[in-house]
């Protein structure tokens, strides 16, 4: 199996693509062909060494977290999935940027019907991401206001997706290249952060979803009306701004699970939503897919096509 490594914290352009012994899966595992997988911001953080001090990891390791492929074996213990399904799935905080992967099923979920494998990688991390920071974090109900910042990105774009499903208003934040997607996606309202202050063209609002931190967190709080929540994905809000302002601060990290991404796996082979592809680059390049995704900007998700290197 081929498979991308990092030997030691720092710049992604030093990791490679190297040569590996194909993993075995243990009793409790599956084994998969990996046909693609994507790139999300813990990724580069990981391998830049920014996140030593909460992720101690042995070197070399292989980077990623998520990944869409083919069972292609399964462990003595494993039911619910056979040989032959096309899977996806969070697989955990490393080890996705590879042909090869052994993932403990209840990490996985039948890929979409009608979607490719590009799309399917696109989908897991972000989307459970979103989910899990409006309903298990943000308490979001219909008829609530919500402003996620960073909106056209992959958790954004999922985020404002399924706030507009669960029947509340959405506002996003957005460079102005991204507005007429992000409408297009369901926001009601989006703003250039670039342009001007967002807290002075916003109140009332009962979510906050940040996936910025620094300044836009802080100047987040006042947008809030009382009782209202900020989350965010990047950093802990300060405990006594939220009690200064009568409002909610929530961080967490995502939560790998199966079962709920087999529940949004139907919404999107349903068309109730829809991923976008902002590139797709070799696995070999990863390095590059790595610096699209840390540059922003971008519409959707980077993906890495990894089914060339099946049969290289």
């Amino acid at each position: 199996m081929k498979a991308i490594r990092v030997a030691a914290y720092g710049s992604p352009d030093a990791m490679i693509l190297a040569e590996l012994d194909d993993p075995v899966p243990g009793d409790d595992e599956v084994l998969v062909d990996v046909a693609a997988t994507s790139v999300n911001p813990i990724d580069w953080k990981i391998v830049s060494g920014a996140m030593q001090a909460f992720i101690l990891l042995p070197l070399p390791f292989t980077p990623g977290v998520d990944a869409a492929g083919t069972i292609i074996a399964v462990g003595r213990n494993v039911t619910g999935f056979s040989p032959g399904d096309e899977v996806m799935g969070f697989i955990g905080i490393v080890g996705a940027y590879a042909s090869r992967i052994v993932v403990d099923p209840q990490r996985l979920a039948r890929k979409p019907e009608g979607l490719t494998f590009m799309q399917a990688a696109a989908i897991p991390a972000a989307t459970l991401t979103a989910w899990q920071a409006l309903h298990e974090h943000g308490e979001l109900r219909a008829g609530q206001t919500v402003l996620i910042h960073a909106a056209a990105g992959g958790v954004g774009s999922a985020a404002v997706q399924l706030a507009k499903l669960a029947g509340a208003r959405v506002i996003g934040t957005a460079s102005t290249a991204n507005h007429d997607y992000v409408r297009d996606l369901g926001a009601t309202d989006v703003i250039d952060y670039r342009a001007g202050d967002f807290a002075r063209q916003v109140s009332g609002v009962d979510l906050v979803l940040d996936l910025v931190g620094g300044d836009t967190q802080s100047r987040s709080w006042p947008v809030l009306k009382p009782g209202g929540i900020l989350v965010s994905t990047v950093s802990k809000p300060d405990p006594a701004r939220a009690q200064a302002m009568r409002v909610a601060g929530r961080h967490f990290a995502t939560r790998s699970d199966g079962q709920q991404l087999a529940t949004l796996s139907a919404a999107f082979a349903a068309g109730d939503l829809r991923i976008r592809i902002d590139s797709v680059f070799p696995l070999a390049d990863a390095s590059q897919a790595m610096e699209r995704n840390r540059g922003g900007h971008t519409q959707g998700k980077v993906v890495l096509d990894v089914s060339a290197e099946l049969s290289a």
